[in-house]
């Protein structure tokens, strides 16, 4: 085993630390289920140290993160600037079709942790949330927007679609992946109408939300001005005490200085 040293540094081996753990872990996953890999068995298959492997990942999800990015820029560093002439659809379609390209050598992996993923909400929640960021690149290199709230809808839209994707390209043996682009280009032509669904909503209630905000701001200011004027009345009634307080203690003094002067 490699002893420690700078993180980064390859150490005994080919490729970065951080690149021959992400390796390693594939490459285990893909022989047994993802549950059963424990950490030391990733650094031993990566022939780096417990501390090495502590220094570059917090734990084996920030691995499969990593590995989560690297198809990413795999996909990005490939596709910019191709089919920019092409309808939205087509254009995110050849994007998530390269990704499947990029994620072939990992298919056994893949399956292991989305069998994990399946029998433990946890794993699914993070693993989901990792899914959404990649989707988000995957959009914005077909020139798709994924900004505000109808972008989260999209975003995660497209990860369960990508999903159902990749349940199919698991089984899918096919040099020519037939099923796989039959299911990728029907889950595309469903999301896209549920998107055209929801645009068509968004419109319509438009000038409704331009309305309750109207509503709430003047609501919102009523508010602040009742909170000014109560402010102002309390710091009139604290003058007006004070004062009046002033004006007692001038009586006593008096009162005092002529029982002084009587006696």
């Amino acid at each position: 085993m490699a002893t420690s040293g700078k993180s980064t540094e390859t150490g005994n081996g080919s490729g970065s630390i951080r690149d021959r753990i992400v390796e390693s872990l594939m490459r285990l996953a893909a022989r047994r289920a993802f549950e059963d890999i424990a950490i030391s068995d990733i650094a031993h298959d990566a022939d780096v140290s417990l501390a090495d492997f502590r220094d570059n990942f917090p734990s084996k999800g920030a691995v499969l993160s990593a590995f989560s990015r690297k198809i990413d820029r795999q996909v990005l560093d490939d596709f910019s600037g191709r089919y920019a002439s092409e309808p939205a659809k087509e254009r995110l379609y050849e994007v998530l079709l390269r990704r499947l390209e990029a994620l072939e050598p990992y298919r056994n992996a893949l399956e292991s942790v989305s069998q994990w993923a399946s029998t433990d909400p946890l794993a699914a929640a993070a693993l989901n949330r990792e899914t959404v960021n990649s989707m988000r690149f995957m959009l914005e290199a077909a020139d798709i927007d994924s900004e505000g709230a109808l972008g989260a809808l999209k975003l995660q839209g497209l990860a369960i679609a990508w999903w159902r994707v990749l349940s199919v390209w698991f089984e899918d043996r096919d040099a020519e992946l037939c099923r796989t682009k039959t299911a990728l280009d029907r889950e595309l032509s469903r999301s896209e109408a549920v998107i055209e669904r929801i645009e068509d909503v968004s419109r319509l209630t438009s000038p409704l939300r331009g309305l309750a905000r109207a509503v709430f701001r003047g609501v919102t200011g009523r508010r602040r001005h009742a909170r000014h004027h109560a402010r102002d009345r309390d710091e009139d009634f604290e003058e007006d005490h004070e004062e009046a307080r002033r004006r007692h203690h001038h009586a006593e003094d008096h009162r005092r200085h002529q029982d002084d002067a009587t006696a």
